[in-house]
């Protein structure tokens, strides 16, 4: 494979380390992928019910695994130019003062909670009394993977002279530097979302968290050097010593800024394992009161996200629980699923015969309180798995309509178009069905890759080739086809929309309070 020439400009490696996959992609200046190596992330453990963990030495041998098939499929790693690393976002890493890693990483799937440590000033007590958010604080506590190491492994915090997110235990891994992207921090940890910095030493979070300044890297733009590609890091991945390594961003971020979503009307919805719908805006607007806006793909600007905590993630729960044919015939065909099941999409017609799901597999800020459940209502006796498939469908289009509509609320800006990205946005019918729902044009990309596009375009920016990233996003972003909401649907699903799903879950909660 040529994939470039003696007169090419040097070629970005953009490493998107997912929770599924991590995948070694190449780009050009000019934003197509040239070529991809993409490895599995199947080694996942649950030591305990709800608990989910990685080794961490892992972690680095699945990306230099990616980056050697590039090298393999004809990719030369002499015409690379620069690296820039986007992750999964929230999923923690303990290393020592060796920078050897202490445990297994706590992925950020994890469901471990851990007790309040009851340290905050009684200022900050009081005032977050006053202003009704104690939950909130009090959630933030028991999320933190710090507090619960705190207090179930409190010799292995004591020896954590690192505490690093997956993207900056991988930069350290390239770089030898514990150096991150400020565009990376999303977590539980003493960030400042509105600054991207460090939360200051007078911040109620260091009180919060049982994370001590110096365990956190050093944090820089998105778009500058975190460092170069030392020896080891060579040896591992063939890639040439002295390589810069850019500073990326979290993979939603990437995605936004991959669709080229950066005008506030246009949405960026990822149909990934975790769904989301995202605008990028210069101002910082919580969309959901006294929760950040998470750090843009470019400096000094915020994405307005809305989440679905398990997203698409349900449809390989329902291939695992009631689709093994389909999950054969994907494996034989090397072919995503989501396409596979869009058979049962076309056995149902809109409305799935009555059945209504709300997608809260866990609580969804916003949506739930903390004792957030799922549902699915509505069964009579000639419902089929195809009409659940279809509800499931339907309840995530309303779930991110529902996020569309508190984004536009808060930020008085109206959504008049939807990029997608992801798994799910290779189907077809789940790309009308969003339309339909959400009444609005949706574009896609025949390269489903946006966060390792996003990623090419922070290096393509750091390299020179355009004047900022966002030259870059609108100079590399390839055509789009266009899905048009489909007329005689859109009034059916705009009346179930506003009588069955939207008032449901208030009707429930009394219910899953008792189970909680």
């Amino acid at each position: 494979m040529n994939t470039s020439d003696s007169n090419s400009p040097p070629l970005i490696l953009a490493i998107d380390f997912g929770t599924q996959s991590c995948r070694a992609l190449a780009y050009n200046a000019q934003g197509a992928c040239l070529a991809k190596s993409q490895v599995p992330v199947s080694q996942y453990q649950h030591p305990e019910p709800g608990w989910t963990e990685h080794d961490v030495e892992s972690f680095w041998n699945l990306l230099t695994e990616s980056c050697q098939g590039l090298w393999s499929i004809g990719v030369s790693p002499n015409d690379i130019g620069a690296v820039v690393v986007t992750t999964q976002r929230a999923s923690v890493i303990n290393l020592d003062e060796h920078g050897r890693p202490l445990r297994p990483a706590i992925i950020w799937t994890d469901q471990r909670r851990a007790p309040l440590r009851g340290r905050l000033p009684w200022l900050w007590r009081i005032l977050f009394g006053l202003l009704r958010i104690r939950p909130i604080v009090e959630n933030l506590e028991a999320e933190a993977e710090a507090n619960w190491l705190e207090r179930h492994q409190p010799e292995l915090l004591a020896k954590t002279a690192h505490f690093l997110l997956l993207s900056g235990y991988l930069n350290y891994r390239l770089t030898g530097e514990f150096k991150d992207s400020a565009g990376s921090q999303v977590g539980y940890i003493p960030f400042d979302f509105k600054r991207q910095d460090w939360c200051a030493d007078s911040d109620w979070k260091w009180h919060s968290m049982a994370i001590k300044r110096y365990m956190l890297p050093e944090l820089l733009a998105v778009g500058e050097t975190l460092g170069a590609i030392t020896s080891d890091a060579a040896r591992d991945t063939g890639l040439p010593v002295g390589i810069p390594v850019i500073a990326g961003a979290a993979d939603k971020a990437c995605e936004v800024l991959g669709v080229g979503a950066l005008d506030a009307g246009v949405a960026s919805v990822s149909c990934g394992t975790t769904a989301t719908i995202n605008t990028t805006r210069s101002k910082y607007v919580e969309v959901v009161p006294f929760m950040p806006a998470y750090p843009a793909a470019i400096p000094g600007h915020f994405n307005t996200e809305i989440q679905v905590f398990r997203g698409f993630w349900m449809v390989s729960w329902f291939l695992e629980q009631f689709g093994e044919g389909e999950r054969r015939q994907a494996e034989a065909q090397n072919a995503a699923p989501e396409t596979l099941l869009e058979a049962l999409l076309e056995q149902t017609e809109p409305g799935a015969g009555g059945l209504v799901l709300q997608p809260f597999w866990n609580p969804v800020l916003g949506e739930t309180g903390p004792e957030g459940r799922g549902s699915i209502v509505g069964f009579k006796d000639f419902h089929t798995r195809a009409h659940v498939y279809r509800a499931l469908i339907e309840g995530l289009a309303f779930a991110l309509r529902s996020g569309k509509e508190r984004i536009e609320r808060r930020t008085k800006t109206p959504i008049h178009c939807i990029r997608v990205s992801g798994g799910g946005a290779q189907s077809d019918a789940v790309v009308q069905i969003l339309a339909d729902v959400m009444n609005l044009p949706i574009e896609r990309f025949e390269d489903c890759e946006a966060s390792g596009r996003g990623a090419a375009m922070i290096g393509a920016a750091a390299l020179g080739y355009y004047p900022s990233i966002g030259a870059a996003a609108e100079a590399m972003l390839t055509a789009t086809a266009r899905v048009d909401p489909d007329a005689t649907q859109t009034a059916g699903y705009d009346a179930i929309y506003r009588n069955n799903y939207s008032p449901l879950y208030g009707r429930l909660k009394s219910l899953f309070m008792r189970q909680a």
